[in-house]
């Protein structure tokens, strides 16, 4: 993840890249975002919405409450005709189906492939994904908020976190080494989107397909 300061940095960045032949896709979670990057002239913008798991992608570490994505995707449709990826929740083919009428160009999916057999997800981290606890922003393994299943090690550091990304992440990643090897899902960062709970352990290709068969339903 790459924290863009401002849009003149923006600028340099996309026409570097499109000067590889490389298209950009930048990911906003605001329309001023929005607004920015699309003026920065970049090929599609990745909508990321509230309910993401993982780091927050907003520009600055803000402690404001992130936008859902649907509103957060009509509000960037409003002030910008840029292609619009959206993600954050999307764990089915009817969710896919609800972002493109919304506007959404494509849909992105993380969290519901966290399961899959070509996952590279730990094993701790796999059990956790098949319980049902709640989700949370938390900078307590990172210094920077992202969204993981709610466990031990959150619980007990989450109050006095520091805004320090990637300091904390130095910090913390011996001891979620530790707990991994451990066999200790309270001791790493569970990162999991709010709809993580329908995750299947399936081929990611079986799963892919169904999205696309019950979206065109």
């Amino acid at each position: 993840m790459i924290a863009i300061e401002n849009t003149r940095l923006l600028n340099e960045l996309h026409e570097s890249l499109q000067a590889a032949g490389i298209a950009v896709w930048c990911t906003i979670t605001s329309p001023a975002e929005a607004v920015a990057a699309s003026e920065a002239g970049v090929d599609a913008l990745v909508v990321q919405g509230a309910e993401a798991g993982g780091h927050q992608s907003s520009w600055d570490d803000t402690d404001d409450v992130p936008l859902p994505l649907l509103p957060l995707l009509g509000l960037v449709r409003e002030v910008t005709d840029k292609a619009a990826v959206a993600t954050g929740g999307i764990a089915t083919g009817a969710a896919v189906r609800t972002v493109l009428d919304a506007g959404a160009a494509a849909a992105q999916v993380g969290s519901s492939l966290l399961l899959a057999h070509e996952a590279g997800t730990s094993e701790p981290h796999r059990a956790a994904l098949a319980g049902d606890a709640p989700t949370a922003l938390t900078r307590a393994f990172t210094g920077r908020r992202a969204r993981g299943i709610v466990n031990r090690f959150l619980r007990e550091h989450d109050a006095e976190a520091p805004k320090a990304y990637p300091h904390v992440h130095y910090l913390t990643a011996p001891l979620r080494a530790a707990a991994r090897e451990a066999g200790d899902p309270g001791g790493i960062n569970l990162w999991a989107g709010e709809a993580y709970r329908l995750a299947e352990a399936r081929p990611a290709r079986e799963l892919v397909r169904r999205w696309a068969a019950d979206c065109l339903s």
